[in-house]
């Protein structure tokens, strides 16, 4: 796993965790973590020669990225570089939350460090990633997705310009913000336990899903797969709290989509608008962080504005509140309920459950004559022992 199990750690009752291989770099939340990434080999030298087929012009302003078992090398590819590039930046690797203020110009994201002094920001520069292909590549392009990417896999020698069509991978992700939109039911799937802020982000999504008149469940089911996700079959739409590399999850086997917190934040929190950039990291989107939007003010469903579904052309109402239904006075006197019809308001499983034909095995009980117990059929289902078998 990329993840630290700090949960694992605390069961032993550990003071520290030693993190071998990939990892995302997100922060814990207890434990400090000491990484060894290992140090894969690298050819230097043909490296630089690819950044110089790919950048011939000496004053391209190019921020070069690595995965973390190529970061033992990026202070030789400087060396070589930085004489004929002057614009070049090359990127820190920080183990958690570095201290201190983000100085201005300066980039914190996804464990790496770097400043940024081109004129017009980060925009104006091209990527460099130094690595194979992968969820990290994947993570950095639809963040950063206004800079044009490019990479080097160490494994084959080989470079590339980034050919991935980051706009189609927008689009499908914007697909399932509109799916997100229609849910009625929605699961929180818990991927991680040891990222610090899991939890507020787990309140935070319940918070917003309540204010726009969704049901919720939240589910640990460990790593997601089509067939666990299957047996929730009242559940529209999954939503995946993990860290920033496994929370873009490809869910085109699974039987409803799953999407991640930010997606879910854009299709059902008004104020917040799509401006192109992507967050992957749900830090990003609690309160006090630099991308937060606080949810408008409630409106009752007498006046919410409907609009349509781009998917199903239907009418929809969105972001509705209703007022929480008041509580009744504790009381011990007996009342005659409809106990079905309750359940179906209180829980959408139920309400699910009552609209399906088959229902499960009923006990019918008081209604099964009783009888001792008797011997069965013995043997396989090809050939019991009590049944003839044909002569050949």
């Amino acid at each position: 796993s990329c993840c630290v199990d700090e949960v694992a750690a605390e069961h032993v009752g550990a003071e520290a965790v030693v993190h071998y291989g990939p990892a995302c770099l997100s922060p814990c939340r207890k434990l400090p973590v000491l990484h060894i990434f290992g140090q894969q080999p690298l050819d230097v030298r043909r490296c630089a020669e690819v950044f110089r087929e790919l950048y011939p012009d000496r004053q391209s302003r190019v921020v070069v990225l690595s995965d973390v078992v190529y970061a033992h090398a990026m202070g030789e590819l400087e060396q070589q570089l930085c004489s004929e590039y002057p614009n070049i930046v090359f990127s820190k690797v920080v183990c958690g939350d570095p201290p201190g203020p983000t100085l201005p110009g300066e980039v914190r994201q996804f464990g790496r460090q770097f400043p940024v002094e081109a004129p017009g920001g980060l925009q104006d520069c091209a990527m460099f990633y130094v690595g194979a292909e992968g969820l990290a590549l994947t993570s950095f392009m639809l963040t950063w997705n206004c800079c044009p990417f490019s990479s080097f896999n160490p494994a084959t020698g080989h470079g590339r310009r980034e050919i991935l069509n980051v706009n189609q991978a927008l689009m499908r992700r914007l697909y399932l913000v509109e799916r997100a939109r229609d849910a009625r039911v929605v699961g929180i799937l818990v991927g991680t336990l040891g990222v610090a802020g899991y939890l507020d982000v787990l309140q935070h999504l319940r918070e917003l899903l309540r204010w726009a008149g969704k049901r919720s469940y939240t589910l640990a089911v460990g790593k997601p797969n089509p067939a666990k996700l299957a047996n929730f079959l009242e559940v529209d739409i999954f939503v995946l709290v993990a860290c920033a590399q496994n929370s873009l999850l490809d869910s085109s086997d699974f039987y409803r989509p799953v999407v991640t917190p930010y997606e879910l934040e854009l299709a059902c929190n008004p104020a917040r608008e799509w401006t192109g950039n992507y967050l992957t990291d749900f830090r990003d989107l609690l309160p006090g962080a630099c991308a937060h939007v606080e949810l408008p003010p409630a409106v009752p469903a007498a006046e919410a504005i409907p609009d349509v579904s781009l998917i199903t052309g239907e009418m929809r109402a969105a972001h509705l509140c209703d007022p929480p239904a008041p509580q009744l006075p504790a009381s011990t006197a007996l009342a005659c309920r409809d106990q079905t019809r309750a359940l179906a308001e209180i829980s959408p499983a139920a309400s699910f459950l009552e609209s399906r034909s088959w229902r499960g095995l009923e006990q019918q009980l008081g209604k099964t004559p009783i009888s001792k117990a008797v011997q069965g059929r013995r043997g396989i289902a090809i050939a019991y022992e009590d049944e003839g078998r044909e002569q050949s």
